[in-house]
């Protein structure tokens, strides 16, 4: 089972997976979905508290650049007016309703549309080779399959979680959300 892996296996203190399938489907689908807003939420933060900002102004009314956002969570929480706020949760649930719904049809997690350039992860891929022609590599001929990558990405997602609730945490004890490291 994607995500069961040792040395924890399957842990589900809750008993959710009893509870019948469509609710246990229900739960993996929250947790992909957390997951990737964790790992981006990480990204984020790391990303600004190291002082790398975009150019220009966030709100030309409130007259705020992005550079006078603060790197922390509850920093820019205050800072960035409740308009700013709205349209990112407009866009989240834009995502949630139509652009990424999932389709019950398709695996947890698996939410970009058939007709999308981009896939998830192929079946498999076209290789060139060297005297010009091209070969199809199978998903059994892959090093890093799709299970691997499934695994990968609902592993990282957990520590995501982790990692982005300590940033949390350090920031409400310390001021600082990757305590011990001073700011850039």
């Amino acid at each position: 089972e994607i995500g069961a892996l040792p040395p924890i296996g399957r842990w589900d203190p809750l008993k959710i997976r009893e509870q019948g399938p469509e609710r246990y489907r229900r739960f993996v689908e929250m947790e992909i979905k957390h997951g990737r807003m964790a790992m981006a939420a990480v990204a984020g933060v790391l990303t600004t508290y190291s002082g790398v900002r975009l150019p220009g102004y966030l709100s030309r009314s409130y007259d705020l650049k992005f550079e006078d956002v603060p790197g922390t969570m509850i920093g820019s929480w205050s800072t960035v007016p409740f308009l700013g706020w709205a349209q990112i949760v407009f866009f989240i649930v834009l995502l949630e309703i139509d652009i990424f719904k999932q389709d019950p049809d398709k695996d947890p997690g698996d939410v970009v549309k058939d007709d999308w350039i981009w896939a998830r992860y192929p079946d498999g891929y076209t290789v060139w080779l060297g005297d010009g022609s091209t070969k199809t590599v199978g998903e059994d001929e892959l090093f890093l399959g799709k299970t691997w990558k499934l695994n990968a990405e609902r592993n990282n997602g957990r520590a995501a979680m982790m990692g982005i609730a300590g940033m949390l945490t350090h920031e409400l004890l310390t001021g600082n959300p990757v305590f011990p490291i001073g700011e850039a």
